[in-house]
């Protein structure tokens, strides 16, 4: 390739630059960010080459958005430059510290002509692939907004009710549970809940679905709201419970999302021909399964070895050296989407799985802590996953740990 485009993304306009293979500047233009600007852009492209069996590559800071989408659907191979990376780049050309839109647009574009092997272009990932990794990403961000909002009520509880927590404690689900919540938004200071009645209690209860053990849950809450505690001032207390009822109605928000997406990612996650892989391994359900297929995709092409992915994923640690030091430390820079899902599913394999259990027990023996230790049991499964996605077959467990297989060997 020959032209080389860079793009310098902003929120209603984006400037173009293309160059030769030479560096010398070929076009320049600042287009809208509308239909019209996409055509404009194409025409531009078009005008320098740019055709069917060899279409020029686009260098972006940004690897979402419409422009992002429409530049994919055409063919071509779009490559997400980090804006960290940029800035370095941008350094090479001038010491400085100038800075301008287009100037931005030429780095980008001298980024691929100089550098183009050292970059990965976005995946050719299916549409489903990248609806199950919108579906995915929504519902792991409505669980973490969640928990804030879960970590923001219990906190304000603490101030002036903490007998309402200690009503629904935590190994139960705490104020997340249903019934916690509608009892909450039925009295949400100590006056009001101590005087709830038994009938009212049951009531609550109902509302919130609950079909067994009502008068038995009824009694246990009735007598914990009529234990003594310290209280606030009247007037104090009551305001306090009016911002506990804007807490609840952020938490109820959060949980309502958080289930709806979860539905919405089991059937999307289903209809995808690798799931039947990616959930035959230990510790992945369909939510967590979703979550890695969101994050490693289904291009067979984006990662040509494990190594790769488990570098992407945080799993494969990172040597630095210099003279005669030389230290091997854990990954800071990493999908961390794609990390949190690997704690989950590593986490559940010890249980779920005899040969990881026994590869993470070797690693605690060999001195590593249980972090470290469940990390390189992640990057162990990481590297099963891709074998097992790229010839298509499922887990097996003497295949994945066969030093299991030879010690129930030896033992018999």
């Amino acid at each position: 390739m020959d032209t080389y485009c860079g793009i310098d993304w902003a929120e209603d306009h984006h400037d173009i630059a293309v160059v030769d293979r030479d560096g010398a500047l070929l076009a320049r233009r600042r287009i809208s960010d509308d239909p019209a600007g996409l055509a404009e852009l194409l025409g531009v492209l078009a005008g320098h080459g740019d055709a069917a069996g060899q279409m020029i590559p686009v260098a972006i800071e940004t690897p979402r958005g419409l422009l992002t989408a429409c530049l994919r659907a055409t063919g071509r191979q779009v490559y997400h430059i980090n804006p960290m990376s940029v800035a370095r780049y941008r350094d090479r050309h001038s010491v400085a510290g100038r800075k301008s839109d287009h100037g931005d647009a030429v780095v980008l574009a001298n980024v691929l002509r100089t550098d183009m092997h050292a970059h990965r272009p976005l995946p050719a990932d299916s549409e489903l692939a990248q609806a199950v990794a919108v579906l995915a990403r929504a519902q792991q961000d409505a669980v973490w907004d969640r928990t804030q909002a879960h970590h923001k009520l219990r906190s304000h509880l603490r101030e002036y009710f903490p007998g309402f927590l200690a009503a629904f404690p935590a190994a139960s689900g705490s104020i997340t549970r249903p019934e916690a919540r509608v009892i909450l938004a039925a009295a949400p200071t100590p006056a009001a809940a101590s005087a709830l009645t038994q009938a009212r209690l049951r009531a609550l209860l109902r509302t919130a679905g609950r079909s067994r053990g009502i008068d038995a849950e009824a009694a246990r809450l009735g007598e914990a709201f009529a234990v003594p505690q310290m209280r606030q001032l009247p007037l104090i207390e009551q305001a306090m419970g009016r911002q506990s009822l804007a807490l609840l109605g952020q938490l109820d928000a959060a949980c309502t999302a958080a289930a709806g997406l979860e539905q919405a990612v089991a059937e999307s996650f289903n209809q995808h021909p690798d799931a039947g892989i990616i959930t035959s391994f230990p510790g992945l359900g369909i939510l967590t399964g979703a979550r890695v297929l969101a994050e490693i995709g289904d291009d067979r092409t984006r990662f040509c070895d494990a190594k790769g992915l488990k570098a992407y994923a945080g799993a494969a640690p990172i040597t630095r050296a210099s003279g005669k030091v030389t230290s091997v430390s854990f990954r800071r820079i990493k999908n961390n989407r794609l990390c949190a899902a690997g704690y989950i599913w590593a986490f559940s394999a010890l249980t779920a799985s005899p040969g990881a259990r026994a590869h993470y027990d070797r690693r605690k023996d060999a001195g590593d802590r249980h972090a470290a230790a469940q990390r390189n049991l992640f990057g162990r499964l990481l590297g099963c996953l891709h074998h097992c996605l790229a010839t298509g077959q499922h887990y097996n467990e003497h295949t994945a740990f066969p030093e299991l297989a030879n010690n129930t060997r030896t033992a018999a």
